[in-house]
This record gives C-alpha cells, sequence and structure tokens, in this order.
C-alpha cells in the first residue's frame, strides 16, 4: 500500500488531504511540523508528502533537508499565499507540484494517481479502471467513452514497463497529453519528460536539437549545447510528428534506440543515454513509408507498443463532458460562473469535430469571450457552420494521378478555410509545416495560393 505524509498545522487542509488519500488506498500519517515529519519519516518512508509552506518550526522548503533520498518522494507544496520566488525554489529543491489553497480536489486526485503501486498489477489496474470508469479522468485525460476506456486500459499496462510506444491518431486527439500519462505513470515519472515537436525545428538545426553540439562546430555554435537526449537522460523522450525528421537523422536515431550511444555533433566522444521514447504521429506509418518519409526500420522499432488515440467523432457524449471541462477551466480563471445551454450543446453535439479535442476547446474559448453568461448556440454555431465541411464535395474524375488529386484536395480545403492554413492542415490531418512544404512544391502560379497567400 502507498504511503503518504501529511505535514503542517492547518487542521482543514490536513482533514481534506488525509480523506482524498484513504479514499484512493494510501495509508497515511500526519505530522505539525519538521520535527514530528522527521520522526514519521524514520518509521515509514513516505511515496508521497503533502507539506505547507508556513510551518510552525521554519517553512515548507526546509522539508528537503529534513527527507532523505527525495528523489524517491513526491514533495507537493501548499501554500495559503503563493509567491513567484517561492514557487520558483520549490521547484528547483525538486518539488513535484506546488499548489494554492484551498487545494483543488482534482489536482490532488492527479497527483495520486501518478504514485506508483506497491500492490499487484491486477489490483493497480482496478484502482486505474474504478477511477477512469467513475469520473471520467485518466491522469490528464478525460473521457468515458468505451474508445478511451480501452486506451486507458492499455496506457495502464505499458507505463510500468520500458517499451517504446508510438502514439497514432489525427491531429488534435491529446497526443502529447496521452505521453504524459504514460510517463506520469511510469517508473521515470521524476525524471523529465520533454515533448519535441519533430515538424517544428528547421531542418539545419534539428540535429543539433536532439544530440547537441559543441563549441565552434560550426558557425554560431559559440558555446556547447546539451540535446533533447542528455536533457532526458533518465526521463521520457516524446517525439512529435515523427514522419517529419528528416531521413538522414531517423538513421542516427535508430542508432541511438539501437545501442543507447550518440555523439554531439563536432564531437567525437560517444556519450551514453538512457531515455525511454514515445513517438506520435498523425500520418498512416505504412503511407509515410511509402513516400519515403519515414524508414522502415526505424518504424519497426518504434512500434514496440502502438496506442490508437480515438478522434472525437467516435467519443460520443465526450463532447459535452469536454466542452463542460473546458468552461469550468475558464470561469475558474476568469472568476466567471457561466454555463452552457442545451442548443448550445446540441449544436457541439452535431459538429464532427475535424480538429478533435484541440478544435472544441478554441469553440468553447471563442464562445466564453463572445457571451455575457450563457454559452449558447448563437455563440457556437456561426464558428461551426461557416467553417464545417460537411455536405461539400470535390468531384475527380477516373484516371487523375494522385498528386493532381493531393493539389486539388489542399486547395479545397483551403478556400473553405477561407485560406486560413492552420485550420486547413488541421482538417486535412497533416502538420502546418506540411502543408507550407506542398504549397511551395505546386509554385506560387496557382490561383488558390495567390488569392490567399496572404492568410495564415
Amino acid at each position: 500500500m502507498p504511503h503518504a505524509l501529511i505535514v503542517g498545522d492547518d487542521l482543514i487542509t490536513r482533514e481534506i488531504v488525509s480523506a482524498l488519500c484513504l479514499a484512493d488506498h494510501f495509508s497515511i500519517a500526519c505530522a505539525k511540523g519538521l520535527r514530528e515529519a522527521q520522526m514519521q519519516i524514520s518509521r515509514q518512508h513516505p511515496d508521497i508528502a503533502f507539506v505547507d509552506l508556513e510551518l510552525p518550526e521554519g517553512t515548507g522548503l526546509d522539508f528537503f533537508d529534513a527527507i532523505g533520498a527525495r528523489n524517491k518522494t513526491a514533495i507537493v507544496l501548499l501554500a495559503g499565499e503563493a509567491t513567484v520566488e517561492s514557487a520558483v525554489e520549490a521547484l528547483r529543491l525538486g518539488a513535484t507540484d506546488y499548489l494554492t489553497k484551498p487545494v483543488s480536489f482534482r489536482r490532488l486526485q492527479h497527483l495520486l494517481m501518478r504514485v506508483p503501486r506497491t500492490c499487484d498489477p491486477e489490483r493497480a489496474l482496478q484502482l486505474a479502471d474504478r477511477g477512469a470508469r467513475h469520473s471520467g479522468h485518466f491522469g490528464p485525460m478525460l473521457g468515458t467513452a468505451p474508445a478511451m476506456q480501452k486506451l486507458y486500459h492499455h496506457i495502464d499496462c505499458v507505463a510500468p514497463t520500458e517499451a517504446t510506444v508510438l502514439l497514432l491518431g489525427e491531429s488534435g486527439t491529446g497526443k502529447e497529453i496521452a505521453a504524459q500519462t504514460i510517463h506520469d505513470l511510469s517508473r521515470r515519472r521524476l525524471q523529465p519528460f520533454l515533448p519535441v515537436n519533430c515538424g517544428a525545428i528547421s531542418p539545419q538545426l534539428i540535429e543539433s536539437e536532439i544530440f547537441g553540439h559543441e563549441k565552434g562546430s560550426f558557425t554560431g555554435a559559440d558555446r556547447q549545447h546539451k540535446g533533447y537526449f542528455e536533457r532526458a537522460d533518465g526521463g521520457t523522450l516524446f517525439l512529435d510528428e515523427i514522419t517529419e525528421m528528416p531521413p538522414e537523422l531517423q538513421v542516427k536515431l535508430l542508432r541511438v534506440l539501437e545501442t543507447g550511444g550518440f555523439m554531439r555533433i563536432g564531437s567525437n566522444q560517444e556519450l551514453a543515454t538512457d531515455v525511454r521514447i514515445i513517438a506520435a504521429s498523425n500520418r498512416d506509418p505504412e503511407e509515410a513509408i511509402a513516400d519515403g518519409r519515414l524508414r522502415l526500420d526505424l518504424y519497426h522499432r518504434l512500434n514496440v507498443f502502438p496506442l490508437v488515440i480515438p478522434p472525437l467523432r467516435e467519443r460520443g457524449n465526450d463532447v459535452e463532458s469536454l466542452a463542460r471541462h473546458f468552461l469550468d477551466e475558464l470561469n475558474l480563471a476568469h472568476g466567471c460562473v457561466k454555463v452552457l445551454s442545451d442548443d448550445g450543446l446540441a449544436s457541439l453535439a452535431d459538429y464532427h469535430w475535424p480538429g478533435n479535442v484541440r478544435e472544441l476547446r478554441n469553440y468553447v474559448q471563442r464562445a466564453f469571450i463572445l457571451s455575457d453568461h450563457v454559452l449558447d448556440a448563437a455563440a457556437l454555431a456561426p464558428a461551426i457552420t461557416t467553417q464545417s465541411p460537411v455536405g461539400l464535395a470535390l468531384a475527380i474524375p477516373v484516371g487523375t494521378s494522385l498528386a493532381e488529386v493531393d493539389r486539388k484536395l489542399i486547395f479545397a480545403t483551403l478556400q473553405l478555410c477561407g485560406g486560413v492554413k492552420k485550420r486547413a492542415a488541421d482538417i486535412l490531418g497533416i502538420s502546418l509545416k506540411t502543408l507550407y512544404n506542398r504549397l511551395e512544391e505546386y509554385g506560387p502560379n496557382d490561383l488558390p495560393l495567390r488569392q490567399e497567400r496572404h492568410r495564415v
């Protein structure tokens, strides 16, 4: 059974945290100050400690010196009045999180879920499934649809292992959140989690960013630079849009995965790294291999445990629960009590969400800004009806080359989106960088591109 230590003389906060810990099958110990905390630690080392910033014998920051081998304990600071200085210092010392009082039940539940269970795997899975089914939450992930329940089960199975994971799904489905959840439930949870968007880094810089470089190794290299593999040592490296990585760099990535060693640019000394890789793509891997965008040998190395993130249109009532969740976050951030109307929810349910969860979040935020109190269909529907591709069709004669079909589809989607390339890329399921590359290949003489070149 995992063990929690609660340190502080704030009785109300102590009772709240204790109740949540007991409900999540933790054993607990309480201490009013640092001396009592040291006594409790000597009896049983905690898996997680909740420490009040203001203590009778000092501050919660002193707790880091009081506890030994703190890398084995998740330490959460609780502050009545948060300051930037105390938050920065807490995180520098190794705090897992920094919460302000009154504490959020949701945040506490998330933190407790991340603590490794000492019970058998079957019991741990039962606890995770129970939390997911009853609250709709699985770490930072949200949803009760059967497809999401299956995804939660698979994440819970693979997270404690060292297996490489390949996340597949449309743009906006939440692949980075899934990767973060895998990391949070793994044995590496207290080590770095570094996300890298392979499609957002210049091809000229991506090797340096991933592997690092030595001072003077190329023009502008005025100092040594540690790449993502060095900075993520002991933790997890999330390689998003892996098919956008240049093929020549994919060869070097494959070598790191096979040997655990790499070299900075400009160095002949091999460095060792202990990193778990989670990769992701919104493209079909087999199509990417056929197009020459993904090496077959790298795909086999990454495809140890594939996970498909379901699109929002296949998640049923999750649309409503996600919309309410995003609205709750906005209300909390802005001190409001705005609500979603029935017709507003109906308009969301009728839409097919090509941009998935990311698009839903954006629509809720837009309606939140436009509405005084009630987010109704009038606030949501205009954005949906003017951008929805439902009912539109593109006629392609039989015998048209695939390259020409690709070109026509891209331009038709751009016209549908009023020339907004980010929106078009989301609908097409490709990265913005890929869309720009395609448009550059087509050249400036195509009429749709000339008309919309000024739009982003």
